[in-house]
């Protein structure tokens, strides 16, 4: 289970998070679309997790009336600069402020691992209505792609087994069970400087924990090695999406208004 400490963590560097972070390619959302078996546009959507936004804009862009939900200080407030006009909702996936049958579509972008499943499973399907869909997705580094494939074997060396699970594909992590799971898989990248990479890696809270010096000393290390690899200065970083989406029982409803808080 995921200390609370270390959940926070990312609350210090939310906006090196924002800044650094990848966002996610259009198929996945059609993927959502297509797999809950309804639009977005005019759903109500609550994202979880929503940490600085990066999901709740494109679900927002796609015509959802969107709720975030975040527990962490600091990236809420980085969320709400990034999109004022949006509602942020204070909690976690473990105790949701919502009421019941009051949501179409529940999402949790690079957040469900922090959450309990035996607590996050019964709170999903309390505030589900009938026919609505629950969907989580991850971007992982794709390590069928060489010099990604070497930078991993180094995050092991450096953090141990246990620990560089957190940089591990997902399905070393934990999905819900007892839920009719559907899952798909799709491939993107992006081409960025070698500094947004490593801002990117730093982000993560395996690097946020271990204390600044140390990190920043394997990451400098990591751009002499890119600088070599990359001498024009930029990487493409590319990704495996991993996306599992359950709907749950009943017909799909029509749209609604947002959903209200409790």
């Amino acid at each position: 289970m995921t200390t609370p400490s270390r959940a926070r963590s990312f609350d210090a560097a939310a906006a090196r998070y924002a800044a650094h972070r990848p966002s996610y390619p259009p198929a996945l959302l059609d993927a959502v679309e297509e797999l809950a078996g309804r639009p977005l546009a005019g759903a109500r959507v609550v994202d979880v997790g929503a940490g600085t936004g990066i999901a709740t804009r494109l679900l927002h862009a796609r015509g959802a009336h969107v709720v975030a939900v975040e527990p962490g200080d600091g990236m809420a407030a980085q969320l709400c600069r990034t999109l004022p006009d949006l509602p942020v909702v204070r909690g976690d996936g473990d105790h949701l402020p919502l009421a019941s049958a009051s949501v179409d579509f529940l999402t949790y972008a690079q957040s469900w691992h922090w959450t309990d499943p035996s607590r996050s499973v019964p709170e999903a399907l309390r505030v589900l209505r009938p026919g609505g869909a629950l969907a989580l997705w991850w971007n992982d580094f794709d390590t069928a792609v060489p010099w990604i494939a070497d930078q991993a074997t180094r995050l092991r060396h450096f953090f141990g087994e246990a620990e560089s699970t957190r940089f591990a594909p997902v399905h070393l992590r934990r999905l819900p069970t007892g839920l009719d799971l559907v899952n798909h898989r799709l491939h993107w990248s992006r081409r960025v400087p070698i500094d947004v990479h490593l801002g990117n890696l730093g982000s993560h809270s395996a690097f946020l924990i271990i204390g600044r010096d140390t990190a920043d000393a394997f990451l400098a290390a990591e751009r002499d090695r890119l600088t070599g690899l990359f001498p024009d200065g930029m990487v493409e970083e590319s990704y495996r999406v991993s996306l599992s989406v359950a709907r749950t029982g009943g017909p799909s409803r029509g749209n609604h208004p947002r959903p209200p808080t409790r």
